[in-house]
């Protein structure tokens, strides 16, 4: 059992090396999300959504999706975490 964790632990890490040599360098840019998707924000923002924010308008209104399974990625283990802190109490 543990040299089949080995292996594929093995395996993941080296597709995941693998796949990051594809991906722009760190602050490149004329990477993708520069060229396409920031101007677009920037230029179009505050038009769209009707707010002169411009971090809340691409948290609440362009990724609001994402936004909210950070969040609840974030409560799952903040509930977690106190269940575990309560367990060895009495309820």
């Amino acid at each position: 059992m543990k040299k089949l964790a080995l292996f594929t632990v093995i395996v993941v890490g080296a597709l995941l090396l693998w796949a990051e040599g594809d991906m722009p360098a760190f602050g490149d840019p004329d990477a993708p999300a520069h060229a396409h998707v920031a101007p677009r924000y920037i230029e179009e923002g505050a038009e769209e959504t009707g707010t002169t924010n411009l971090v809340s308008a691409i948290l609440a209104d362009y990724r609001s999706f994402d936004t909210l399974g950070e969040i609840t990625v974030i409560l799952t283990a903040g509930i977690s975490v106190l269940l575990l802190l309560r367990r060895g109490e009495r309820l």
